[in-house]
């Protein structure tokens, strides 16, 4: 005889249905059992075992979650697990800005505004800062004295370690959130150079490399003598933190620079800043979605572009493209063969600068070239128009200008290139990318997909019932794309179903 009673669902492990068993079970055991009220010291036993196996299930069950990186939630095991892969995840990029610096008033020597000086915003609290990456010269007697350089969004800092030669050491950097690629380390015995790994330094090679925890702080690693040379002395690491898109602010917006300043026979002399054009670059860190859609897709197209997906892969590498495809004459008749068209989208949509487009030929033709005869053109992406209409009706209450502004959020929501944390918008596609069931490419908007979009905008109480309630420009209908198509939202207009007039 058995004493478990049947499973029915092993899946169900929370702590009601533990006790449930729980109970089966003792009564299978012991038939004359029969007090299971609150107040029983039985049913105490069973409730605290109930509760250890609920908090067991789940550590069982957030380990299995954490072990696979499709399902993996927190940042810290997606970067083990992408390590694995040997695939790293970026961090913030900082925005940098092209900033004109005047005199008050012309000056008999030279004026020199050092690098590392700080020009912010205007707020009093949380001002955003750069600092100028080289010095800014402005010469003795020029009519209209100003000069022209670069600033970044970040901050420098230093700091001093002493090592002794000691096999794997390391050093954690104070300061967050770390840039990549800002740190440079210098020795006694001379500078040392950064590398991905030891898998490729000798024993007296002046390497390091850096891990970037889920925190954004950094730590400094050195060789053990075998593969990478330890250092000895005194360790001195200087690097950078920032980045973000905080550092992307509007031009006129940097007018405040911090310090006084003389000309060169030490006379002070009056700054003033701003930057004339928008600060551009800057991108937060990656997100753990989109790692866990791009760490698998680096194995998939390691050092070369040879299948279609191929190259669309390695151009998403590129940090400044969102969305890609590429065609050849299988997919488009009207592609020579041995030829490929590449459509690219840059982040934030729109239409890609000539550099980009020559950064991406680059990219699939060198970075990871594609074989010798095979001819790849970088093209602007074919923007499908959709307009749209629609007669609704609202809830009792609302305002019509604020259920407009929600129902032109949501469409710009579902029409937007890419998601908010960088990965791409599933909803819209090129038209090759949506197939049906046999997988023929039937590239398509749908018009029930809109409907319900604004049908479920908070204040909207239902979308009118005749044909020409909701028309995507201008049949009640979906809309068709070509292959090589993406949909971009155009005109909405919004007729208020009560009163008949626009909304």
């Amino acid at each position: 005889m058995n004493l478990l009673p049947e499973a029915v669902d092993y899946t169900d492990k929370d702590f009601d249905a533990l006790r449930a068993r729980l109970i089966q079970l003792v009564k299978s055991v012991f038939p004359d059992w029969t007090d299971f009220e609150v107040a029983s010291f039985g049913n105490v036993l069973v409730e605290l075992y109930a509760f250890v196996g609920d908090v067991l299930t789940f550590y069982q069950d957030n380990l299995a979650r954490e072990s696979r990186l499709v399902t993996a939630t927190q940042r810290k095991n997606v970067m083990a697990l992408a390590q694995m892969l040997g695939y790293r995840l970026q961090g913030a990029r900082a925005a940098t800005a092209e900033l004109a610096v005047t005199l008050a008033r012309a000056s008999s020597a030279d004026v020199v505004i050092p690098a590392g000086t700080v020009v912010r915003t205007q707020e009093v609290t949380q001002p955003v800062r750069f600092q100028l990456l080289a010095d800014a010269l402005i010469a003795a007697g020029e009519t209209n004295p100003a000069a022209a350089v670069i600033a970044e969004h970040s901050r420098p800092h230093q700091q001093l370690a002493e090592a002794r030669g000691l096999k794997g050491f390391e050093l954690l950097l104070d300061r967050t959130p770390y840039l990549d690629g800002s740190a440079e380390v210098s020795t006694p015995t001379g500078a040392y150079t950064e590398v991905d790994s030891f898998l490729d330094s000798g024993p007296n090679d002046r390497h390091f490399l850096v891990r970037v925890d889920q925190n954004d702080r950094a730590s400094v690693r050195f060789g053990d003598g075998r593969n990478g040379l330890p250092p000895t002395g005194t360790v001195t690491v200087r690097y950078k933190t920032g980045g973000g898109t905080g550092g992307n602010v509007d031009a006129g917006r940097l007018v405040v620079i911090e310090g006084a300043f003389m000309d060169v026979h030490g006379r002070p002399v009056q700054v003033s800043v701003t930057n004339p054009l928008p600060a551009s670059g800057g991108t937060d860190r990656q997100s753990v979605a989109s790692a866990r859609l791009l760490a698998p897709e680096s194995l998939r197209a390691m050092t070369r572009s040879v299948a279609r997906e191929d190259f669309e892969i390695n151009a998403r590498r590129l940090p400044s493209v969102a969305r890609a495809l590429m065609l050849t004459s299988n997919e488009d008749p009207s592609v020579d063969e041995n030829a490929g068209v590449l459509y690219v989208i840059p982040q934030g949509g729109g239409v890609p600068t000539p550099a980009l487009k020559n950064l991406v030929l680059k990219q699939v033709t060198e970075v990871y070239p594609c074989t010798l005869t095979f001819q790849v053109s970088v093209l602007d992406p074919v923007y499908r128009r959709v307009d749209v209409a629609a007669r609704v009706f609202l809830r009792a209450g609302v305002s019509a200008g604020v259920v407009r502004a929600r129902v032109l959020s949501n469409l710009q929501a579902y029409f937007r290139v890419t998601e908010p944390d960088g990965t791409p918008n599933r909803r819209v596609d090129f038209g090759f990318n949506i197939k049906d069931a046999e997988g023929n490419p039937v590239g398509e908007i749908a018009w029930s997909d809109v409907f319900n979009v604004i049908r479920d905008t908070e204040g909207v109480r239902k979308i009118g019932d005749a044909q020409g309630d909701l028309t995507l420009n201008g049949l009640p209908a979906d809309v068709r794309l070509r292959v090589q198509e993406f949909p971009a939202l155009g005109t909405v207009t919004l007729f208020n179903g009560d009163t008949g007039g626009l909304l």
